[in-house]
């Protein structure tokens, strides 16, 4: 019995996954995230256009469901989740978000302010009439490879026949693996007129080109302020443009103004119009600006409209210098002109990608004359035929009631066999010897209908012949010479621009860096409160006075700072959060607050609050840290006078955790009581004043098992009363010890 052998082959693990990763990271960047430069399209957007136009879904017919159109290219072409290709069909049809859309949609397909599309079983749509006419046609004359699809069961293009840089006037975004590509939209008449300036100029340079194409034209308009970097963008491909929405002041009645945005940035669209809302909102709250009396978004079908009214005497200017610098009315774009160019992914500058699509234009119109040029030269042969036979048609149809078959006549016109064929002269056999017709025109005359011997079709035939012969030198013209192709391809280009071009919506200039003189808020005393959930406020001093009882039953931290200083919160874990004051909101003794979570980075549900004071009162004391595993220190509190927002307050070792920090001067001692129920009372001067960043020294000897649970500050011989036990205990009779020992267990 004969052994089979395996040949088993040895590789580092790591060689397999290196290269298994290469092929998953190719395969996402050149099959699903990337743009093919050529068409300026990604898989899933090519197949979903060609998909529409083999179910016949054209501009000048019926639309029809995206669910059947998302189904069909799923099943056909693109076997990836149903939502892909949806949300490729919904954005081809979103006029915000492309220069020109492909997809002519009928139903609820989003809205800039960032509402999604409804469920494809809802929606239907059709091709746009550009796309129809500049992407999809001429795909019957061989003008571009058609490869197998996932099953080998259909062909598809590899790309589509696009007349136009696509790239260019639709732009790109997506995210492939380790790189990105971020394409602005242009103006298709510039971008038309840029190619054809190449066309007529391959050696000019891309400033040459910026004389045509001023930069990018965004569909929600807007402003790039940065011109002058344009020119470096363009050039390397990467650069950033920065964006403004187009604001105008409208005069009121009695002298107000309004602030009206129509126009936002690109980057804007989408929830983002909402945080913008919301950010001029938290400006008027936070009283950064006391200049806007209201806001109210009265944005349509029409296009934008975010109105802000303004009191009387607003200083118009620099309120829009502060919605620049502290709100997204003011951008940044990130441009990377990244492409699949020659099967591979490369950074273009916007010469390169004009190149890429004039060579791409000669090579499709190339193919397109030579496919037509071949059918003029068969129609020509055939025309040719059908005319020599007109001349001899009398003994062509002596030879067609002389033979006994088609095959026998077929010979005869093509070799001038007459073997077999009854003639009724030898004049008329001989004649037909000499007949050499080719198979083609053999085929066309035994397939001739009669009356096409009449007088005027015969003179038809003539015209249609010398027609052909004109297209003939028409066609072998433009394939021979590149300035009749270059010239049918810019009338191509310039019907394309005269049928589709729109005026420019984005306005490129210089603008100067916006700068907002931020006006000091009017220093004043105010009360901070915090209850017991972490609710903050903050309220004027006389509404503190008229509720003084009130306030101090129902909050937890009661105290008076000036509104320009901060509040310190410090919590169990070792950490000090710092809130400004002008961040939290001034309100009436009886409004709620605000948690504590969201003006901070506290995390309630890691962390508890253990200690709250202002900025001012903490770096006038030392504070004592004491911590539940019996570590104490005393820290300096200018310690605490730092930038951030978050900060390590103490170092603690692991599983402990503070219990207890509390100003320390003027106090003289401190008691530490364990779960267990021993205290310890000891001078204050026994705890050495340490770094923050120390873990301090041991207050009390614990026994197995126990932990600190209270710490008490105790000042001079002033009495300190608790209850332990359901019973009145004194803290000041505790025997005075030494710090570091055992303590004693109260007998209450």
């Amino acid at each position: 019995m004969e052994t089979r052998q395996e040949n088993i082959i040895r590789t580092d693990y790591s060689e397999i996954m290196q290269k298994s990763y290469i092929d998953y990271a190719m395969s996402v960047i050149i099959s699903r995230a990337l743009p093919d430069v050529r068409d300026g399209l990604k898989p899933v957007q090519r197949r979903t256009l060609y998909d529409m136009y083999e179910l016949g879904i054209r501009y000048d017919r019926p639309y029809r469901k995206c669910a059947r159109i998302v189904g069909d290219t799923m099943g056909k072409y693109h076997p990836h989740g149903d939502s892909s290709i949806y949300e490729a069909l919904v954005v081809m049809a979103q006029d915000f978000k492309k220069g020109k859309t492909l997809v002519d949609g009928h139903g609820n397909f989003g809205s800039i302010e960032g509402d999604g599309a409804a469920a494809m079983r809802y929606t239907e749509a059709r091709l746009e009439k550009l796309t129809q006419e500049v992407f999809l046609a001429d795909l019957d004359k061989n003008v571009v490879d058609f490869m197998p699809n996932f099953d080998e069961t259909e062909k598809e293009p590899a790309v589509l026949p696009v007349r136009i840089p696509n790239l260019l006037v639709n732009g790109a975004e997506g995210i492939a693996v380790g790189m990105a590509t971020s394409i602005p939209t242009h103006n298709l008449g510039e971008v038309v007129d840029a190619v054809k300036a190449y066309m007529k100029n391959n050696d000019i340079s891309v400033k040459g080109l910026m004389r045509y194409l001023k930069g990018p034209d965004f569909p929600t308009g807007g402003l790039v302020v940065n011109k002058d970097d344009l020119l470096g963008i363009y050039e390397s491909g990467t650069g950033k443009l920065r964006l403004r929405g187009k604001v105008e002041v409208e005069k009121q009645k009695g002298g107000k103004q309004q602030l009206v945005i129509t126009e936002i940035p690109y980057t804007m669209m989408g929830a983002n119009i909402g945080k913008f809302l919301n950010d001029v909102a938290a400006l008027v709250e936070n009283r950064k600006t006391t200049d806007i009396i209201d806001i109210s978004n009265q944005s349509s079908k029409e296009g934008i409209r975010i109105v802000l009214e303004l009191r009387k005497d607003a200083d118009v200017e620099n309120l829009k210098n502060m919605l620049y610098k502290k709100t997204r009315l003011e951008d940044t774009f990130s441009v990377n002109m990244l492409a699949v160019a020659d099967g591979r992914p490369e950074t273009l500058s916007l010469k390169q990608v004009i190149e890429h699509h004039v060579d791409f234009v000669f090579e499709i119109t190339t193919r397109k004359y030579n496919t037509l040029l071949g059918k003029e030269q068969e129609k020509k042969e055939i025309q040719e035929g059908l005319i020599k036979a007109c001349d001899v048609i009398d003994l062509i149809i002596e030879i067609l009631r002389g033979s006994k078959s088609r095959e026998q006549v077929k010979k005869c016109l093509t070799d001038g066999v007459t073997e077999g064929i009854r003639f009724k002269s030898r004049a008329s056999e001989k004649a037909a010897k000499q007949l050499m017709f080719t198979e083609r025109q053999a085929n066309a005359i035994l397939e001739m209908r009669l009356y096409k011997l009449i007088g005027l079709e015969i003179e038809a035939l003539q015209a249609d012949y010398e027609e052909t012969l004109k297209n003939i030198a028409v066609y072998s013209d433009i394939l021979n010479n590149y300035d009749s192709m270059a010239d049918v391809i810019m009338k191509d280009l310039d019907a394309i621009k005269k049928e589709y071009g729109t005026k420019r919506r984005t306005v490129i200039e210089n603008a100067q860096e916006a700068v907002y003189e931020e006006k000091k808020a009017e220093e004043m005393e105010v009360c901070f409160l915090m209850d017991r959930f972490g609710y903050m406020k903050v309220i004027d001093k006389n509404a503190y006075e008229r509720n003084k009882d009130t306030i101090h039953g129902e909050s937890k931290y009661v105290f008076h700072c000036m509104n320009t200083d901060k509040i310190c919160i410090f919590t169990d874990s070792g950490k000090m959060h710092s809130v400004k004051v002008t961040d939290i909101p001034m309100v009436r003794f009886r409004d709620k607050g605000t948690p504590v979570d969201n003006l901070s980075n506290y995390d309630s549900a890691q962390e508890q609050i253990i200690f709250v004071a202002s900025l001012s009162d903490v770096k006038k004391s030392n504070l004592l840290f004491v911590t539940e595993a019996a570590m104490c220190k005393l820290v300096e509190g200018q310690e605490f006078d730092v930038s951030k927002r978050t900060i390590a307050s103490t170092k603690l070792a692991d599983q402990d955790r503070l219990i207890f920090i509390g100003p320390a001067d003027e106090m003289e001692h401190v008691v530490l009581q364990s779960c267990s129920g021993y205290f310890l009372r000891f001078l204050l001067n026994e705890v050495s004043i340490m770094k923050k960043t120390a873990v301090g020294v041991r207050g009390i000897k614990l026994a197995a098992n126990d932990t600190l649970e209270h710490a008490y500050l105790l000042e001079g011989h002033k009495e300190y009363v608790i209850t332990y036990h359901e019973k009145e205990f004194a803290l000041n009779k505790i025997k005075l010890a030494k710090r570091d020992t055992k303590g004693t267990k109260p007998r209450v």
